[in-house]
């Protein structure tokens, strides 16, 4: 009895086994090409933690520069020390999976019982984080947010602004007012 006790204590320690974990990024964070997301682009990308609602980034943009974003397109023309780069951006989710023992083991007991599975809705969890993943290239397309680019680290200071004005700004009149007035 006393090691059904120890078997049973440890798969409670052990019961959830995670598969997959989702980044926690503190502000933004550079990724090198497919590091980041399989299916974004061969760039490096500028990736930070999305925690307003569903487009929100897409209306962030639109108030910013004017412009109706075209998934199809996607550069946005922007400017920084006078040189004219192209922004894309994307939204893309990473998921923290886990596999529970307890429920499978209840599961297989009930099975065993002639019953059929009461919990195979718990048997994986699933939770999903959201990312902004930016990429900026310049006029030659050469890919500006890579470590070895002449102006990296104006283009990743560019990258923090937008993201830090995204993230605290409520009401994007506000942008959209911003930008009408410098040009």
């Amino acid at each position: 009895m006393k090691h059904l006790y120890i078997a049973f204590f440890s798969f409670l320690f052990i019961s959830c086994i995670p598969l997959s974990i989702a980044p926690k990024i503190d502000g933004g964070k550079i990724y090198a090409p497919k590091k980041f997301k399989k299916h974004l682009p061969y760039n490096y990308v500028y990736v930070f933690e999305d925690p307003k609602d569903a487009n929100e980034f897409f209306n962030y943009m639109n108030a910013k520069f004017q412009v109706v974003y075209d998934d199809d397109l996607g550069n946005i023309p922007i400017e920084i020390e006078n040189n004219t780069y192209y922004l894309t951006f994307y939204e893309v989710e990473r998921n923290t999976q886990t596999v529970n023992l307890i429920p499978m083991m209840v599961d297989a007991k009930l099975d065993q019982e002639g019953y059929g599975p009461m919990l195979e809705d718990a048997h994986v969890t699933r939770t999903g984080n959201w990312y902004i993943a930016l990429t900026v290239t310049d006029e030659k397309l050469k890919d500006a947010l890579n470590p070895n680019y002449k102006s990296h680290r104006n283009i990743v200071a560019y990258a923090d602004a937008m993201r830090t004005e995204y993230l605290t700004t409520a009401e994007y009149i506000e942008i959209y007012l911003k930008s009408k007035s410098s040009k």
